[in-house]
């Protein structure tokens, strides 16, 4: 196992940072009047990822830890949803998101994997 001292250690808080910076950075080229919109929602999704695995590393039992990791995971489905609704919208082309995408898988794996782990543990 990975040798953890902090959520800022994990191989999966920092892939999912990675992807929040990454839809920043999409989410940039969205019309202007999706501001406070489709790109507001799908930057706080994507934000999210981390932050849920932050706050559940930081919990007391493997069991609440598991929990936010299953929050973590409906928010990296909620940020693949927004962005498929940006590409179907011509807000970008598919091929912008294909960073964003394999983060997104490489993160779902992950969470996966951790959470099966903690559960296991309990």
């Amino acid at each position: 196992m990975e040798d953890v001292r902090s959520y800022k250690d994990l191989v999966v808080w920092q892939k999912s940072m990675n992807l929040a910076v990454e839809v920043h950075r999409i989410a940039e080229r969205f019309p202007k009047h999706e501001l406070y919109a489709l790109s507001s929602q799908l930057r706080r999704a994507a934000a999210s990822v981390p932050a849920n695995i932050a706050e559940g590393k930081a919990r007391a039992t493997a069991r609440d830890y598991a929990q936010f990791l299953a929050i973590a995971r409906g928010s990296l489905a909620e940020t693949a949803t927004f962005l498929e609704l940006a590409v179907r919208l011509r807000y970008i082309a598919k091929d912008e998101c294909l960073l964003a995408d394999d983060l997104i898988q490489q993160v779902g794996r992950m969470l996966n994997t951790i959470r099966t782990k903690l559960l296991a543990e309990t």
